[in-house]
């Protein structure tokens, strides 16, 4: 019996959630006294899961897994799982994850917990602790199934490293014909992912337009920061729907938020709120986002930015 972990990889590059979950499945592994081992999906060089606890990984190669496909990817885990005789499997919280995780869950007649943020509290009954109502609140969970699927929350555990190694295996499941066909998936692949970001600066419709978002991403750039915007700037088409965050776009776990020009309506703050540290800068010092900040300045952000980007490339030319 292993814990058994899927390691999500972008382009034969492990993600840093696929880090995370690595650690964390390492954690679950120690309390139950035995080892892990890692799915992993047309990825290159696995040596890195070592690193964060993993002691065996098994290799998918199969071209017919180039495009993600939740049904396909969720059978694979579920092969890989029954051969492992898994007790605990460990899922991110990524979208392809949240997608797979519930066809997982039935194939595997496992319960299934999201949003987890702790190692497990006791593993007889097994116990976990999770976000609850839009990260307001935790919640207490046992799942009392034979089989257990861990979905830990982004960016809430953490990386651990242990130093260790993982032997490889060459792993080939059935692979079932899909209905539904990708014809191309388009990417951008020079900036840094708001899934993956450990920091987002974020804009609103305080910056006037589309054409001032230069400070945003200069900002961005020396932070080393993903992009991203409210729901209206993205419907005034000011920015692509890929960058919007919140409740009804994607939802940010990161350690840094950085608000400009955003009010903070209810359902922009519900989808950020999992991220540790939130700075604002807005002219409205009763703007609703203040509340929630751990940091905020009232200001013209288009004062107030160019200070800070100058600041940063200051501190980081001392560096």
């Amino acid at each position: 019996m292993s814990v058994l972990v899927y390691t999500e990889s972008d382009q034969g590059t492990f993600k840093k959630g696929a880090l995370e979950v690595a650690s964390y499945a390492k954690a679950v592994a120690d309390q139950l006294d035995t080892t892990v081992t890692a799915v992993s999906i047309n990825a290159g060089d696995t040596s890195a899961l070592g690193t964060y606890g993993v002691d065996k990984v098994l290799n998918v190669s199969n071209d017919a897994l180039k495009a993600f496909n939740a049904k396909i990817y969720a059978d694979v885990i579920r092969q890989a799982a029954e051969k492992e005789n898994a007790q605990v499997v460990v899922v991110s919280s990524s979208a392809d994850s949240k997608y797979l995780a519930p066809l997982l869950a039935v194939g595997l007649n496992a319960g299934y917990a999201t949003n987890v943020i702790e190692a497990p509290s006791s593993t007889s009954p097994f116990t976990v602790k999770r976000n609850a109502f839009t990260n307001k609140a935790f919640e207490v969970s046992q799942i009392n199934t034979d089989v257990k699927i861990v979905g830990v929350s982004s960016n809430a555990f953490g990386l651990v490293e242990t130093g260790g190694n993982a032997s490889a295996e060459d792993f080939s499941p059935a692979i079932a014909e899909s209905s539904v066909t990708v014809e191309s998936v388009d990417k951008a692949t020079d900036k840094v992912t708001i899934a993956d970001a450990d920091i987002v600066v974020s804009g609103g419709r305080g910056l006037k337009g589309p054409e001032n978002w230069g400070m945003v991403e200069e900002l961005a750039d020396v932070l080393g920061a993903a992009t991203a915007c409210s729901k209206p700037v993205s419907d005034l088409g000011w920015r692509p729907h890929s960058e919007h965050v919140g409740q009804t776009g994607k939802p940010v776990a990161s350690n840094l938020y950085i608000a400009i020009g955003i009010s903070g309506a209810i359902q922009h703050l519900a989808g950020v709120n999992a991220s540790k540290v939130k700075v604002v800068i807005n002219t409205d010092a009763e703007a609703p986002f203040f509340k929630a900040a751990d940091y905020g300045v009232v200001g013209d952000a288009f004062t107030v930015v160019p200070k800070l980007i100058e600041k940063l490339k200051a501190f980081k030319a001392q560096q």
